[in-house]
């Protein structure tokens, strides 16, 4: 039943910052700030909301959950069934978002889907990798048991992915999250999709290098008696 619950966690925590944050470029269209206050401030309400209850790990992405897997934190096999509840996650809440856009006479295929247009896929690989090891090097020592500030740690997360979003509106428009993308991009197609691989591939290249890095700086590290 736990493990259920976590599971069930980790949909409702995707589903929410898919459909807020994409919900929010559809259907506002507005600035990049407004779009990274949108995702940071979800992360930050759902994390809250199920991470400190216990209800879930409160990963909400698979970048997440596969560094969180490396440096011990889950096991694999819930990891594995984390990853499955985000990328479902995702697809509903894009499927919502897309009711909403038609409702409302959003052109269509319009689903917050992210893409590159200004760079190539090498840069887009590269930055995309890049950003995400930032997001989750932040997260995984924020959240350490020798460093970490667990009522402040969601906060922190919520402003790292709203400031990495804004700098990469536009780049890659920052999807830091293989299912954030996946949802979208299932639904939108064309280029969308075909260069789906880019937000599969480099935010895990992102989060191994991360849990490594982060793991070498001590995040893994239990408390002391003198650290007490």
């Amino acid at each position: 039943m736990e493990l259920f619950r976590k599971i069930f966690g980790e949909f409702i925590g995707t589903f929410m910052l898919v459909f807020v944050g994409t919900g929010v470029v559809v259907l506002v269209n507005p600035d990049p700030l407004t779009i990274g206050l949108a995702f940071g401030l979800t992360v930050t309400l759902m994390d809250y909301a199920i991470g400190h209850g216990g209800l879930s790990d409160g990963h909400f992405n698979p970048a997440v959950t596969v560094a969180m897997a490396i440096n011990d934190r889950v096991p694999v096999k819930d990891g594995l069934f984390y990853i499955l509840a985000q990328l479902v996650g995702a697809v509903c809440a894009s499927a919502c978002v897309g009711v909403l856009g038609n409702a409302l006479g959003v052109p269509a295929g319009s689903y917050g889907q992210t893409d590159f247009t200004n760079i190539n896929a090498g840069m887009a690989f590269a930055f995309e990798a890049l950003i995400t090891f930032l997001f989750i090097f932040v997260i995984l020592m924020v959240t350490s048991k020798k460093y970490g500030s667990k009522q402040m740690a969601s906060i922190a997360i919520g402003a790292a992915l709203g400031l990495l979003i804004i700098l990469a509106s536009n780049l890659t428009g920052g999807s830091l999250n293989p299912a954030r993308s996946f949802g979208p991009a299932i639904f939108a197609g064309g280029t969308a999709l075909s260069h789906y691989w880019v937000f599969l591939f480099a935010p895990l290249v992102g989060a191994i290098v991360a849990a490594f890095i982060a793991k070498f700086m001590g995040s893994e590290e239990g408390l002391t008696e003198d650290d007490d």
